[in-house]
């Protein structure tokens, strides 16, 4: 007996995540009602990930469930916003219960690492694929934006860099090492790092389609350019590697890090990476902005180039 789509919400959905005080009314009705907190704005994103395209239709339901809100909550944190509620839209080819009871664990306790409400969405039948939209509060002069970087200021990235793309590389060779596949299938949103730099950061965006290709949007909103000293990237055992052997299109413009990219006035540096190594976050300073246009890199051996990869986009063939 094949089971509805109001069975598979009210079995699998409803009860996914736990309640907060600020929503007056969640699942069940067309629309959720939530209260903002007094004195904070409202920050929303919204991403979809789509099967061939941003997964492999055979990934792990609990990984992809997991992911689908990484990708949002690392938006959040690019912002320096606190998570709050999230809703969901799920297109399946079948009513699999065991596929999707996966795919909620997944997403679940994610949601219950950072307090998120699911408040709503849509199931519907056709190919696979997943919508996340995420919000969050922060007060309006504290938000991190794009357009707040100066000429002088020092940039940060969290993490490392190159190590999804890498499994991705790895998944065509037939075996893919264990840390990259972690990076790939769970990410990490920077989300208590991004809360963080609120005190610090001039301007910061989330590393999703690669450092090179989100740097530029970093240099466009903030109308600077930038240089990045490769030397000085923070790289795993396996991507150093590849960089060493001349590859270095997997840290610059592999994509899929979910890592922060920011930048901090020079006055501002030393009690940054203070508060970081307190709090026991993994930041590297990889460059400075310059009153230059485009981006410059410089080689381990000195060289510099204006040449850089692209990074990822959706309508390029």
């Amino acid at each position: 007996m094949s089971i509805s789509e109001f069975d598979l919400i009210d079995r699998y959905v409803a009860g996914a995540t736990a309640g907060r005080d600020d929503v007056a009314l969640g699942i069940g009705d067309d629309c959720a009602l939530l209260r903002p907190p007094p004195g904070q704005i409202l920050a929303v994103s919204v991403d979809t990930l789509v099967a061939g395209r941003h997964f492999f239709p055979n990934v792990d339901p609990e990984s992809l469930g997991h992911k689908s809100l990484a990708v949002n909550l690392s938006d959040l944190a690019a912002m320096g916003a606190t998570p709050a509620w999230a809703t969901l839209a799920l297109t399946m080819p079948t009513a699999d219960e065991h596929w999707l009871e996966a795919f909620m664990a997944g997403f679940s306790a994610l949601a219950a690492e950072h307090r998120v409400q699911l408040v709503g969405g849509d199931t519907t039948r056709g190919p696979l694929s997943v919508s996340v939209q995420v919000h969050g509060f922060v007060a309006a002069e504290a938000a991190l934006r794009r357009s707040g970087g100066q000429i002088g200021d020092w940039l940060f990235v969290s993490g490392t860099l190159g190590d999804a793309a890498l499994a991705l590389r790895q998944v065509h060779d037939g075996e893919v090492g264990r840390v990259q596949k972690q990076r790939l299938e769970r990410p990490i949103p920077r989300v208590a790092l991004g809360i963080l730099l609120r005190r610090f950061a001039s301007a910061a965006i989330d590393v999703s389609d690669g450092l090179v290709s989100d740097l530029g949007h970093l240099c466009h909103a903030s109308g600077v350019g930038a240089c990045l000293a490769l030397s000085n990237l923070p790289l795993s055992n396996a991507v150093a590697t590849a960089c060493a052997n001349g590859d270095w299109e997997l840290p610059l413009a592999g994509g899929d890090d979910y890592e922060l990219l920011f930048s901090v006035p020079p006055d501002r540096v030393g009690a940054m990476r203070a508060a970081c190594a307190e709090a026991g976050h993994r930041v590297s300073a990889v460059g400075r902005f310059i009153d230059d246009s485009g981006i410059r890199l410089i080689y381990p051996d000195g060289n510099e180039s204006k040449e850089v990869p692209g990074g990822f986009d959706h309508f390029r063939d």
